[in-house]
């Protein structure tokens, strides 16, 4: 096995909106999403100069003290803030990730009607006093917003489903823009502890940036861990569990970690890309048939999110979620 086993695509001719290339485009995209479940995401619109802007008030953060990180701690509530070194178990059979992280969701404005009724998975953003922090994140998370969009048109496409079907779905998502920092592997550690344990996503679909030092691990249909080494201005694309099951298993949400860097840090951004709350996660059409019935019983986004997270955080006292999202990259 080889990186050659996750595909690499252009997703450019996407943005054109000609019929002839989207459908393409999304042949690829859907292949490697019932295949491998991850690829390589080309060609796309997010300026180099924003992820490396990210990237450095990233490793600025977590340069930080612990005093100064734990002022915008994690809040299980809304799903958002600083999470520390241990703070989580992606695999709960596991000791706790030797990583730390901060959540930030979608930014809604003090009279949004979702935020004032306390709506599960609504909240303020958690700002470090840090210039510039809460512009670059923003910008990059709009950015990253648009790709996922704009991958969703060819999801549906690929599904044989109109181009737009997505989109009532994916317009005020629970998504969450994760920064990552995992320290250099300790001489001694706890059996079985990782940078971030075997886990699926959770959501529809992971967008995510490495900084060119090793570490992600993706587990193939045959059991056997493969490497996924940084490629230069592209993202590490991964399908999650909520599309896995709006599609009734034909799209697959690949196993994956982390294995913690041999004497280097290592910083990766991840955009996990959740639906709606109120979005209906039922099997979508086209994806069921008499001999393969729907497999799923629908239920609400938010439902289905609070559904998965609790057993990352039940080691860390961070909180007793439904709200505590835990993805790693």
């Amino acid at each position: 096995m080889s990186s050659s086993d996750i595909p690499l695509i252009d997703v450019s001719p996407l943005a054109t909106g000609e019929a002839r290339e989207t459908a393409g485009v999304a042949a690829r995209i859907g292949a490697a999403c019932r295949d491998i479940g991850f690829f390589y995401v080309a060609g796309h619109s997010v300026p180099p100069s924003l992820v490396s802007k990210a990237f450095a008030m990233s490793a600025t953060f977590f340069d930080r003290d612990e005093v100064f990180k734990r002022s915008v701690l994690y809040t299980a509530e809304g799903n958002r803030g600083y999470v520390p070194m241990k703070g989580e178990a992606l695999d709960p059979t596991r000791p706790a990730d030797l990583k730390e992280a901060f959540n930030i969701g979608l930014e809604l404005p003090s009279d949004d009607p979702d935020l004032l009724a306390g709506q599960m998975f609504r909240a303020n953003n958690l700002w470090p006093k840090m210039a510039g922090f809460r512009d670059t994140m923003l910008a990059y998370f709009d950015a990253c917003q648009g790709l996922g969009r704009l991958l969703h048109r060819a999801f549906a496409v690929d599904l044989g489903l109109a181009p737009d079907f997505f989109e009532d779905k994916i317009d005020r998502p629970m998504a969450v823009l994760r920064l990552l920092h995992y320290p250099p592997a300790p001489g001694r550690t706890e059996v079985g502890q990782l940078g971030a344990g075997e886990h699926t996503d959770y959501g529809c679909v992971t967008l995510l940036a490495t900084d060119g030092v090793g570490g992600l691990e993706v587990r193939t249909r045959a059991g056997e861990w493969l490497k996924a080494p940084h490629v230069p201005g592209a993202f590490v694309c991964n399908i999650g569990d909520c599309l896995m099951r709006w599609t009734n298993d034909i799209y697959v949400s690949t196993p994956h970690r982390v294995v913690s860097p041999s004497g280097r840090e290592r910083y990766s951004i991840a955009f996990f890309l959740d639906p709606n709350p109120d979005a209906d996660i039922a099997c979508l059409p086209n994806c069921a048939t008499a001999a393969r019935p729907a497999r799923y019983a629908p239920i609400r986004g938010d439902a289905f999110l609070a559904s998965r997270l609790s057993p990352t955080y039940e080691k860390s006292g961070l909180g007793e979620a439904p709200c505590a999202q835990a993805k790693a990259g």
